[in-house]
């Protein structure tokens, strides 16, 4: 016993120096030129040396307009992002006054491809209600054993286990694909409230569970629950749920919908298509972008002494793209797309919800800091930066601002994207699963060079 412990603490990699200088060795031997991908002509993250996506699919669920042609020429106008071809603009406009089943409409849309009635939006809300309860003992025997600090993490373990409460699980028919993800999309808000509290409470807060509401709509349910007394306000629950319509869909293309669709091609269930999804939307490139702006923010607020000061704004903005202020990582966050360039939708629709949050909420001061550094950021970008298309405000931009005028813990920002974007994941998984039919296999290219092989009593530590 004495003899294997002494070989362990030998050989096995558990010190920090010996990871360390391992480390140091991988880097060393994986690390290559990257001026090969332009050699090669290698789409590096799958872009075009001018940022836009090399074509890879087909799909009728949803479409980001970034471009115009105007006399024979593309050229960059405002933002439009279509859901089964309505402009979002428009149906967020069409919402009655006094409805928070916004989401719900969506969803339906995004699922079945053309806008509900009115019964069959009454009929689709009953059935999300039936499915929002989780399993019988699930929120004793999964989620309060071995809280997780990370709600990704515990919403990702939640739908893997979900598997295992499913007779059908691997069963990838239509049928019941759409009924796997008709209940994931009702439980993924019960999930994540549950789990946050299940953290909370093991950091010695008190517990309380609220069971969900067939009643409410997703974004009331999410209030309700998260709260002690089950209140908020219809403005609240107003704004959540057209926070939720947002990000319920943005193409094909994103990191979390195109790995739906690439795991999805290789015939896979749907709890391990859904949990990779999550798993690509906790990082901080994707989902987490709007923790990010709200820390910028909290920093600025301290930083900068009179927030309608523009010079004050720009010159700590400047800081930022330095990377002497903020996470040192020079970059203003909530700013920019992928796509978009004069503006995207998304935060543009968002501005005006967000107001009215803010007034009532008390927070004009705060709103106002935000629209200033909106007005200020592109102008100091443009002027730092060699940029080769223009730079606008984002949706995560507001949605972190929004999350903390309702209350909600930052733990809760990323897995909100989450209870909206399942939507859209689902509806591509059903459109991989009807339409494509291959498994998806980019080609990489070997750069490494053939070598003879040497054997053990002639090699060198090199």
């Amino acid at each position: 016993m004495a003899d294997g412990k002494r070989f362990i603490e030998k050989n096995c990699l558990h010190t920090l120096p010996d990871v360390k200088r391992y480390a140091q060795i991988c880097m060393e031997n994986t690390k290559f030129d990257p001026a090969l991908y332009t050699k090669y002509n290698v789409k590096r993250g799958l872009r075009d040396l001018d940022g836009k996506g090399v074509l890879t699919g087909l799909t009728e669920i949803s479409e980001i307009r970034q471009n115009k042609l105007v006399d024979g020429k593309v050229v960059p106008c405002d933002g439009k992002l279509f859901y089964r071809g309505y402009n979002v603009e428009d149906i967020i406009a069409g919402f009655p006054d006094n409805s928070n089943f916004g989401f719900e409409e969506v969803t339906y849309l995004l699922l079945f491809g053309n806008l509900p009635t009115k019964e069959q939006l009454n009929d689709f809300v009953g059935l999300l209600s039936s499915y929002r309860a989780l399993p019988d003992t699930f929120f004793r025997d999964v989620i309060m054993k071995a809280p997780n600090s990370d709600m990704m993490n515990a919403l990702a373990k939640s739908v893997l286990t979900l598997h295992s409460y499913d007779k059908k699980a691997n069963d990838i028919s239509i049928e019941n694909v759409l009924r796997q993800s008709l209940q994931l999309i009702a439980e993924f808000p019960t999930i994540s409230v549950y789990a946050y509290h299940a953290y909370n409470h093991i950091n010695k807060h008190s517990l309380f569970i609220h069971n969900p509401d067939p009643e409410k709509s997703t974004a009331e349910n999410i209030l309700m629950m998260l709260r002690p007394d089950k209140k908020y306000t219809e403005l609240e629950a107003k704004v959540l749920d057209i926070a939720l319509v947002l990000h319920a869909e943005h193409g094909g293309g994103n990191n979390s919908t195109f790995t739906t669709h690439v795991v999805t091609s290789s015939g896979t269930d749907t709890y391990s298509a859904i949990a990779a999804a999550l798993c690509s939307l906790k990082g901080p490139k994707h989902g987490g972008a709007n923790v990010k702006v709200c820390g910028m923010f909290d920093e600025m607020k301290t930083a900068i002494k009179d927030w309608k000061d523009e010079d004050e704004v720009s010159a700590y903005l400047q800081k930022i793209l330095h990377k002497e202020a903020f996470d040192k990582s020079g970059l203003i966050y909530g700013m920019g797309h992928a796509v978009y360039s004069i503006s995207d939708p998304r935060a543009r629709v968002f501005s005006g919800f967000v107001e009215k949050l803010a007034e009532e909420k008390g927070m004009m001061e705060e709103y106002a800091l935000y629209e200033n550094v909106k007005k200020l950021a592109p102008i100091v970008i443009g002027r730092e930066r060699n940029i080769y298309k223009g730079v606008s405000a984002n949706v995560d931009f507001y949605s972190g601002f929004v999350y903390s005028m309702l209350g909600l813990p930052l733990e809760l920002y990323t897995p909100l994207f989450a209870i909206a974007r399942i939507s859209g994941w689902s509806a591509h998984r059903i459109e991989e699963l009807i339409n494509a039919g291959k498994i998806i296999r980019p080609a990489y290219m070997s750069i490494s060079k053939e070598r003879d092989y040497i054997p053990m009593d002639k090699r060198i530590e090199e």
